[in-house]
């Protein structure tokens, strides 16, 4: 067995804005694992900024990994349990080589194509003009979630633009969520909530910035609006540091993203915990290709799910892999008449 890893980066087909700038690439890297004329693909989604293994070290770490895969994959995920990008593609390439297709990871009604995930639709930030146009294409194309990231234009417009919305569809017909990604003063996150509130918003990701324990712990008991935890998860490894963050700041939601939280074992460790204390959650892709995201769908549709997922990102990228997943009327399905074309 002997294995490889890739540098790929993806292009946005439109620079699309976060409170933390406006992306334009997504890097991303790929291992290739051969084994008896088998080969397996596993996506490790580093996410430059975010990631805590976003750093100068990570090539180096990667040709590591690659070097000792003889070890397995037990081992491997024991050594990178500070790279949890790396973990998740480890995980993804080792099924994909015992997989029969390589691509049939976690085989289920959903990687047979007889079974739908429902998802939500994502407004980027940018203009208001550019925001009310994506809204009107997603409630266009079905969508009964949409999630719009605010943080970055004037907070009044932002208001304006779930407003209309709302004045349009009720609660019952259209769902609203909000992606804050951390970009709220923690003295005046309560007051902004609290207009959300009035608009019957759904739950708002991250409000405030994370690490500040004591706010959100003092925002999720007061919120009017339920409180995803998203960043707050990243660069928590063990399993007791998990279990007490979520004991103290005590969430309504938190939003699980493999590549950021160590993969499909990471994501384990916090449902069962999340389950225990009786908190929400759902899964939600952090910009990979398709190949990633192709994993985490399989991997999604196993856990029973029934709430929209944040599962959408595919259509993004000018360059992304082709692959038979397709978002149609608000779900994302794996389309078995289409083909991969891996291109890597």
């Amino acid at each position: 067995m002997k294995a490889s890893f890739k540098k790929y980066d993806l292009h946005f087909k439109q620079p699309s804005g976060t409170s933390r700038g406006v992306l334009k690439i997504k890097e991303t890297y790929f291992i290739i694992i051969e084994k008896e004329g088998k080969i397996g693909y596993g996506e490790t989604g580093l996410f430059r900024g975010l990631s805590v293994d976003d750093r100068p070290d990570y090539e180096v770490n990667l040709k590591w990994a690659c070097d000792h895969i003889h070890l397995g994959l037990e081992a491997l995920l024991l050594e990178f349990l500070e790279f949890p990008s790396i973990q998740f593609g480890l995980e993804q390439a080792f099924l994909s080589l015992e997989s029969e297709n390589g691509f049939d990871l976690f085989p289920s009604k959903f990687s047979r194509g007889e079974a739908l995930i429902p998802i939500n639709g994502l407004i980027w930030m940018g203009s208001e003009t550019f925001m009310s146009k994506q809204i009107e294409e997603k409630l266009e194309a079905g969508f009964s979630t949409i999630k719009m990231k605010i943080g970055a234009i004037d907070f009044d417009a932002e208001i304006k633009l779930l407003g209309a919305i709302r004045s349009r569809y009720t609660r019952q017909e259209i769902t609203l969520r909000v992606d804050a990604n951390g970009a709220f003063k923690s003295e005046n996150a309560l007051r902004k909530l609290e207009r959300l509130a009035m608009l019957g918003i759904h739950s708002i990701e991250q409000p405030i910035k994370q690490g500040q324990l004591s706010e959100m712990t003092q925002l999720c008991d007061k919120t009017p609006v339920p409180i995803a935890l998203d960043e707050e998860l990243i660069g928590v490894f063990k399993y007791e540091q998990k279990e007490a963050l979520l004991r103290r700041i005590n969430p309504q939601y938190i939003i699980l993203k493999p590549s950021l939280i160590g993969g499909f074992q990471g994501t384990n460790e916090w449902i069962e915990i999340a389950e225990r204390l009786k908190i929400k959650y759902w899964v939600t892709s952090a910009l990979e290709s398709n190949i990633g995201l192709n994993a985490i769908s399989q991997y999604t549709y196993t856990l029973g799910v029934d709430m929209p997922q944040g599962l959408g990102t595919g259509s993004l990228f000018t360059n992304n892999i082709e692959s038979p997943l397709e978002v149609i009327n608000g779900h994302i399905q794996y389309n078995t008449n289409l083909r991969w074309k891996i291109n890597i």
